[in-house]
């Protein structure tokens, strides 16, 4: 641990004046070798050896070489392909991309075998990134996009940035620009948003969104874009990107025909990458000279240029990579030569056996026929014994639904059945105390009349005449109740008949109020009502329109109970919690629609299944308790006159179930 800290120290010490040292680096080569089983210095040689690669790669290189070596020798295998993408980055920036692509290779295998995605991204962007160096930019694409989508899997910033920078060059020269700039933001925003990126990264998106914009023609923006490049270069003292936008910046100024600065950047840019040294920005740095120089008509000082440029194009893309290409055509022309005398041979074997194969063909498509025909044969006779499963199915299926459809009616009706008897007691009260009233009346009225005192038995007739009107009256809302029950418990005539909606709320609202008292003797609910008298009667079919105001009531009132049983078990430890169960229900006329909405303050829906309420067999009640088809149908009867229902909810507060009707 010392020994990883004074390395540390040591490696810190170093970095302002490493650059050119030959001394140094052998040094920290040495103290390398001595910390050689301690992994956490390896790593952070790697990290140094990443950090002045952009400026002294050859040192660079040296370091992760012999960090190679050490991982290789004692199977460190993490270091090892961290150690040959180190190697490849330092090859590249030498321009040796054959020698980068070996090494970037290996380091791909060796983490693909290791399972490692992280290691596998850095690898897969590194090929990516020589591809549109050597110009092979759908061949970059095809390791790039990859890589990228392992970066989304992994939802890592830290990866993310250079990889989509790196699209975005691969799409910037396939003259896909909207594509390259959605990329290099892309890349921006990740880098912005990650703390582990190196700060190189980030002169290096600058350069390439840089390079877009100079394409589309806004020079301002991709002026802005290279000089915040060669600030934050300068700050990391990052040579290889600094030339690359001083060449850009050269290119610009070219190209607006201001060659004194286009000279300026041009000669900045050479220098930089020959402080590297850097092939490739020496090559096009002195490229772009030559040919500054040669417009200028200074054939010399262009010669001297074109000297350089050409040894560095020779040193980069040199006669042996010619020569591999000759051998290529060499074996592409003999393939096309043995292609053409297949050609031929071929065309002479036709001659001869074009009437045979003729007939083979005849004969095989007469036997395709065939077999197609007796295939289409088998498949008609499955389809019809298919249709007529399904048809048997379908059959039973609506005779099934009819039967559901019944039982929740006939379920629904049962819940009434209580409510109703209360009702219908009430009235019959009444009837038999003013009839047996009426039977002591008579017979004091007969009385008086014996007596003759005809004042006092006309005014016990007025009494008689009263109490039968209220005999009449109570036996009429008797049978009102009993015509609501049969009209609640036959099926539907489908017929709409202008009815009062006020009225039908309020009768179904008692009725199943008197039902779950009847069931539940200790449970109480304050009940309130708010209806619009302007609405008058409105053309609906009652039966159905009660069923779903009786399904909603029942739903309201088991809400309240239940809120209150658990409340009741809450005041058994606080004293301070009181709950009062209400279902409160309003009709109002708005426009061409009626609305009417059933609420209560129970325990509420669930947000997760708010969506499914409606769906038919979905229910939240005990088994037994409930079919799971009453707010389904409620759903399908107001969508067959035309209306809507929908829920509002509050997990805790309550639900309020809102019905809209066209009048």
């Amino acid at each position: 641990m010392k020994l990883s800290c004074f390395l540390l120290f040591l490696i810190v010490g170093f970095m302002p004046i490493v650059n050119g040292q030959a001394a140094n680096i052998d040094s920290l080569i040495k103290l390398m070798e001595s910390s050689a089983k301690d992994t956490v210095a390896l790593n952070r040689m790697l990290v140094f050896s990443n950090n002045i690669s952009f400026s002294n790669p050859s040192g660079a290189l040296q370091l992760d070489q012999k960090t190679l070596y050490i991982a290789k020798k004692y199977h460190y295998s993490k270091v090892e392909t961290d150690a040959l993408n180190s190697c490849g980055e330092d090859y590249h920036f030498l321009g040796y991309y054959a020698n980068a692509l070996k090494m970037q290779f290996d380091a791909l295998q060796i983490n693909r075998d290791m399972n490692d995605l992280t290691g596998e991204v850095n690898s897969l962007s590194f090929i990516g990134i020589v591809y549109n160096e050597l110009g092979q930019y759908r061949q970059a694409l095809q390791y790039l996009l990859p890589a990228y989508n392992i970066v989304l899997k992994l939802q890592s910033r830290d990866i993310g940035s250079f990889t989509l920078s790196n699209i975005g060059d691969a799409y910037y020269f396939l003259n896909k620009q909207d594509s390259a700039l959605y990329y290099q933001h892309l890349a921006f925003e990740t880098f912005s948003n990650s703390n582990g990126s190196s700060g190189h990264l980030k002169s290096y998106i600058l350069n390439h969104t840089g390079d877009i914009y100079a394409h589309l023609g806004k020079n301002d923006s991709a002026l802005m874009f290279y000089r915040d490049a060669i600030a934050n270069s300068r700050i990391k003292n990052d040579k290889l990107n600094m030339a690359m936008a001083e060449l850009r910046i050269a290119s610009l100024y070219k190209s607006l025909q201001q060659n004194d600065s286009s000279f300026y950047y041009a000669h900045s840019g050479l220098h930089s990458a020959q402080s590297i040294p850097s092939k490739r920005y020496m090559l096009y740095n002195s490229d772009l000279l030559a040919s500054l120089f040669q417009e200028s008509k200074k054939i010399d000082s262009a010669f001297f240029y074109l000297k350089i440029a050409v040894a560095m194009r020779d040193s980069i893309y040199g006669p042996e990579k010619f020569q591999q290409l000759q051998v290529l055509m060499l074996k592409e022309q003999q393939n096309q030569e043995k292609v053409l005398r297949q050609q031929e041979q071929f065309r002479n074997k036709i001659k001869y056996e074009a009437l045979l194969s003729g007939l083979i063909i005849l004969f095989l498509l007469a036997f395709l026929l065939w077999q197609n025909n007796q295939h289409k044969k088998k498949a008609n006779n499955l389809l019809q014994h298919q249709k007529k499963m399904v048809e048997n199915t379908l059959s039973e299926l609506k005779s099934t639904q009819s039967q559901l459809i019944q039982s929740e009616k006939m379920a629904s009706l049962g819940e009434l059945t209580a409510g109703i008897a209360h009702e219908i007691q009430n009235p019959l009260n009444f009837v038999n105390n003013f009839s047996e009233v009426n039977t002591e009346l008579l017979a004091e009225m007969k009385d008086e009349m014996d007596k003759g005192n005809t004042e006092d038995a006309k005014a016990i007739a007025n009494d008689v005449i009263e109490n039968e009107q209220k005999i009449n009256h109570h036996g009429k809302r008797a049978g009102d109740i009993v015509k609501g029950m049969l009209q609640h418990s036959r099926t539907s005539t489908g017929v709409k008949e202008p009815t009062n909606i006020n009225a039908l709320a309020d009768e179904y609202l008692r009725l199943s109020y008197h039902g779950l008292r009847a069931k539940d003797k200790e449970f109480n609910a304050t009940m309130k009502t708010d209806f619009d008298e302007s609405i008058g009667k409105i053309n609906i079919i009652p039966q159905d329109i009660g069923r779903v105001l009786l399904n909603l009531y029942n739903n309201a009132f088991y809400a309240c109970t239940e809120r209150s049983r658990s409340t009741v078990n809450q005041q058994k430890s606080e004293n301070h919690i009181s709950y009062d169960p209400t279902v409160s229900v309003t009709t109002k006329k708005s426009d061409n629609h009626v609305i009417i909405t059933v609420s209560d303050n129970g325990n509420g829906i669930p947000q997760n299944i708010v969506d499914k309420i409606f769906q038919p067999f979905f229910t939240t009640k005990p088994t037994g308790s409930g079919t799971g088809l009453g707010l389904s149908l409620s759903y399908d009867i107001i969508k067959a006159h035309g209306g809507e229902i929908k829920v509002e909810s509050t997990e805790g507060k309550g639900s309020e179930f809102i019905i809209q009707l066209p009048i």
